[in-house]
């Protein structure tokens, strides 16, 4: 065995004090006057919608708390990054910020980890927590039925289609497909007629991350039947699927046959800028499978002004599989804001979050980044249901909307469904080999806790 030097005074002295210049350098809020908050920076510098919220909530927020800071700790990232990044900096009080913006499919993951602090006593002496709806606080709840954030909006999804590119495909302005098939032959119908434009997008792939699962490949395996991802009565993920080898096949259909983006655009991590800020203002993107709050980047000054968009773009349902009933799908998430369990504030994080979620500023902030709103009082303010053409379709898709499961391998399953998307869309894998492959990564990630369908 070597000997080892034993170390002197001095270099003792020295670690010592190396270890308490760590402990405040960049830490996550040791400076118990500054407040630090996280959130996900958009990676196009021209869409400010978050950051110019906070700054408004920043300086309301010091002007309340005489010497009191905020200081930003942004994380420009796509979203499958922004996750991994969040929960680097969460597992060390030196890193760790005060408030973190999670989103609710990461939540109880990031809550198994050790990574987030209850906030049941913050809330029980919050008069505005009753406000909000009870499936937005469901969100936020874990399985041992504490809250762990605070939601700030959530999102329903449906079908965009440009009404010029339609009436030149000879296609209705007031289109409403009544199952997948028909979506496939507006396509079709596109591809043959308007030339120099993509049909239909559906996000796909690991680039895409969480875009891919849920605006892609959910909103079509939760139109096949009931409980088609896990089943609450058994409480067990669901492999040998037909729907699932369905959804896929609804994937594989758009890319074969050259109806969606070129398979490089598709698997682009940007690719959601490129439909938002060019596809789709340009007039290059016939139908969109995508989410309530599009609208966000055309607003004034929101990077991508689209003063038009309204008067260009009809919406249409997300139809079920074979139109069965309810005959409509959509899938719904959100946001919340949590607090890490090793932050040095968590008091001023939470006086912070009451000052971000009054009805006024979660009204602002509900309009400007064209969310659904989860306050009661909000939602029935006509100052709210008129703000924005589509709000009103998206808030109504909420009674036929179904929730993520949100435990704490969905983030993994998640993974597993784009890697089983994206092999049917670069045309390496058959439909049937990518469904086998992810019902093999179900088993592994769930400890064979899985249920035949």
């Amino acid at each position: 065995m070597p000997v080892r030097a034993r170390p002197t005074a001095l270099a003792t002295a020295l670690v010592a004090l190396a270890a308490t210049l760590a402990a405040c350098g960049d830490g996550g809020g040791s400076d118990p006057d500054t407040l630090k908050v996280s959130f996900k920076q958009s990676t196009d510098n021209s869409v400010r919608v978050m950051d110019d919220h906070l700054a408004g909530v920043k300086k309301q927020f010091e002007r309340q708390h005489p010497g009191k800071k905020v200081e930003f700790v942004p994380i420009k990232a796509p979203d499958s990054e922004y996750y991994t990044k969040l929960q680097q900096m969460l597992r060390s009080p030196r890193t760790a910020p005060d408030l973190v913006y999670e989103d609710t499919f990461l939540i109880n993951s990031d809550i198994t980890s050790g990574y987030l602090r209850p906030l049941d006593d913050y809330l029980a002496k919050w008069p505005d927590w009753d406000r909000f709806i009870d499936s937005a606080k469901r969100a936020a709840r874990a399985e041992d039925g504490k809250t762990y954030g605070v939601p700030d909006g959530t999102d329903t999804r449906g079908l965009w289609f440009d009404k010029g590119i339609f009436a030149k495909a000879g296609l209705p302005a007031d289109w409403q497909p009544r199952n997948w098939a028909e979506i496939l032959e507006a396509a079709r119908t596109v591809k043959e007629k308007v030339p120099g434009v993509v049909p239909l997008n559906v996000y796909t792939g690991k680039p895409a991350g969480e875009a891919a699962t849920m605006q892609g490949f959910e909103m079509l395996l939760y139109g096949t039947g009931k409980d088609p991802l896990y089943d609450p009565a058994t409480k067990k993920w669901v492999v040998g699927s037909q729907g699932f080898k369905d959804a896929l096949e609804f994937v594989e259909t758009v890319y074969r046959e050259k109806l969606g983006p070129d398979v490089s655009t598709a698997l682009d991590p940007n690719i959601q800028t490129i439909v938002r800020g060019d596809l789709m203002p340009q007039g290059k993107l016939a139908i969109n499978l995508d989410g309530s709050w599009l609208p966000q980047d055309w607003l004034p000054g929101a990077g991508h002004e689209w003063p038009e968009w309204s008067q260009r773009l009809g919406l249409a349902y997300m139809p079920t599989q074979h139109g069965q009933a309810p005959g409509r799908v959509s899938m719904s998430g959100g946001w919340t804001w949590a607090i890490p369990a090793k932050a040095a504030n968590p008091d001023l994080a939470f006086a912070f979050i009451r000052t971000m979620q009054t009805k006024a500023n979660a009204q602002k902030w509900y309009i400007a980044n064209s969310g659904i709103a989860v306050r009661e009082d909000v939602a029935s303010d006509p100052a709210y249901a008129e703000a924005q053409p589509g709000i009103a379709f998206f808030t109504e898709l909420v009674a036929a909307t179904h929730y993520r499961p949100a435990y704490p391998a969905y983030p993994r399953v998640s993974v597993a469904i784009q890697e089983a998307m994206e092999g049917v869309t670069t045309g390496d894998t058959s439909v049937a080999e990518a469904a086998r492959a992810y019902d093999e990564a179900l088993r592994e990630i769930t400890d064979d806790q899985v249920t035949e369908k």
